[in-house]
């Protein structure tokens, strides 16, 4: 029988960010889809609970965690994985923060704080992942951009700006590593609740949300998990550079009603 294109058996997988929320649920995702899975994060302990997950679906993994606003950690993770797994053929870069602050009371400290790890953070880990993957002449890298990366959000300029610069990245980094068989593509969630937003969700500001969104619901995180496996599989061979929203609508929205 013939390999099905959105099979990712024999792939290795690292998820930065993937031991919570949305990069989670990516992680067991990819596993069920048949790749080897390193979830990894800033807090031990999820990464051996998430881990242990992977492999109870008959898939390697490796608890080790790593930040990624420290560079050594994710040398020390790509050298793990490429010495204890064979190497790393999908990337997805799903560490994230946010703070909602009106722009004129944000420090530089806060604002430093949410570009190094949504837009720097996302840089340093493509960095440090391609070499392995341009070196084989094949991968695929999914960063995780954001509604913001195409429409301004009330009182998060730094996460705003941060996202809207991580679609760039995206876009760059697609054009320059075509040539070595490297796809990057990334995907933009709508409205998920993770422990980075639900408060912000569960206030006057969510029902906003979701009464400019056509479907009028929040998502469920399963519902990325498609996505991430086209964009991490043969299907997606001739896409690169692209920004595929899960949004239920939104940014197709004009009026609703």
């Amino acid at each position: 029988m013939s390999r099905s294109l959105f099979d990712l058996s024999g792939r290795v997988a690292v998820v930065v960010g993937g031991t919570s929320g949305i990069g989670r649920a990516l992680s067991l995702g990819l596993a069920d889809a048949g790749a080897d899975v390193v979830a990894t994060g800033r807090r031990e302990d999820l990464v051996k609970e998430v881990a242990g997950e992977i492999e109870k679906r008959g898939r390697r993994s490796l608890p080790m965690a790593c930040d990624v606003e420290d560079l050594a950690s994710l040398e020390r993770l790509r050298d793990a994985c490429v010495s204890t797994l064979g190497g790393v053929d999908i990337l997805i870069a799903a560490a994230g923060r946010t703070q909602r602050v009106a722009s004129l009371k944000q420090t530089d400290e806060e604002w430093a704080r949410v570009i190094d790890t949504n837009l720097n953070g996302v840089f340093r880990t493509c960095r440090v992942f391609a070499p392995p993957m341009i070196a084989k002449g094949r991968g695929r890298i999914i960063t995780i951009a954001s509604l913001s990366s195409f429409v301004g959000l009330f009182e998060v300029a730094a996460y705003t700006a941060s996202k809207a610069g991580v679609a760039g990245l995206t876009k760059a980094l697609a054009v320059e590593w075509a040539k070595h068989g490297v796809n990057v593509n990334a995907i933009a969630p709508g409205l998920f609740k993770t422990d980075l937003n639900r408060a912000l969700l569960e206030s006057p500001r969510g029902q906003e949300f979701l009464i400019r969104t056509p479907m009028g619901r929040f998502g469920q995180f399963d519902e990325l998990v498609g996505a991430a496996v086209f964009l991490a599989s043969d299907a997606s061979a001739f896409v690169t550079g692209q920004i595929l929203a899960v949004d239920g609508g939104f940014l197709a929205s004009g009026v609703n009603q």
